[in-house]
């Protein structure tokens, strides 16, 4: 995994307004969709293993598996490059706040191994 600037990677469960909102707040923000990548659908390992490679962070609504995918490759030694969780029920508003603010001050290999749940 590089050192850099953050980037993001929204699984198949993320809205897509979130997404949205974030490249409308800046679009120089690394953040992809899945099914841009082609992984749309696929397993959440898959879809961290693929993270990893491109040194993005995923960010995520799914709770459960997501969640188990991240913490299964981190006791397996294979480790993952961040997970950002977020409550559906969390208002567009402070997502989108939280992501910009997230990509402006940390960098990548802070998030190597870490699951974090919005708002931070």
């Amino acid at each position: 995994m590089s050192l850099g600037p953050i980037g993001f990677l929204a699984d198949h469960d993320l809205n897509d307004r979130i997404v949205d909102g974030v490249l409308r707040r800046d679009s120089s923000i690394p953040f992809f969709r899945a099914r841009e990548l082609g992984l749309a659908g696929r397993p959440d390992d898959e879809v961290l293993d693929e993270a990893g490679r491109s040194s993005l962070v995923v960010v995520s609504h799914d709770v459960n598996t997501m969640t188990a995918a991240a913490l299964g490759r981190v006791s397996s030694g294979r480790g993952h490059s961040g997970l950002i969780l977020v409550a559906q029920r969390l208002a567009l508003r402070i997502v989108i706040d939280e992501l910009v603010l997230i990509w402006s001050a940390t960098d990548v290999a802070e998030w190597r191994d870490r699951i974090e749940f919005l708002p931070l």
